[in-house]
């Protein structure tokens, strides 16, 4: 396991933009406050999202799209650079009316309603090519 110690420099509640992206609220607001580490959790509600789910035998990610309201039961992720750019990685748990449960990466969604916690490092994270996974993760 590669680590590294890092202290917290900031603490943010956020509440996000109706009819804004869910991710994309969340890159701006980094870049806003030029956080370049930190960690996230969110609830609310989204009009549609589009996950994707990580296939590891083709080491490629899945698309699917849901065109209704959902409950984001929970959602969670970090902030670090990707390709030179501040880059949300976001999990969610969204819920149907009857209680389904569907979950992945949260690629985009529109925000019906979204409340955000997020803690900011006193560090830079930058996202790197894993050759075993074939995704690119934190270079700690």
């Amino acid at each position: 396991m590669d680590y590294r110690e890092v202290d917290s420099t900031s603490e943010y509640v956020c509440r996000l933009e109706h009819g804004a992206d869910w991710r994309e609220e969340i890159e701006t607001f980094a870049d806003k406050r030029s956080i370049d580490a930190g960690f996230f959790y969110g609830l609310g509600a989204v009009q549609d999202a589009e996950l994707m789910f990580y296939d590891q035998d083709r080491t490629e990610y899945d698309s699917m799209t849901f065109d209704e309201p959902l409950e984001v039961a929970a959602c969670m992720g970090n902030v670090s650079h990707l390709d030179g750019e501040r880059f949300a990685h976001t999990h969610a748990v969204l819920s149907r009316p009857d209680g389904e449960a569907i979950a992945g990466h949260l690629n985009r969604a529109t925000v019906w309603a979204g409340e955000l916690y997020v803690r900011a490092f006193d560090a830079k994270l930058k996202r790197e090519h894993d050759d075993a996974t074939d995704l690119d993760l934190w270079n700690v």
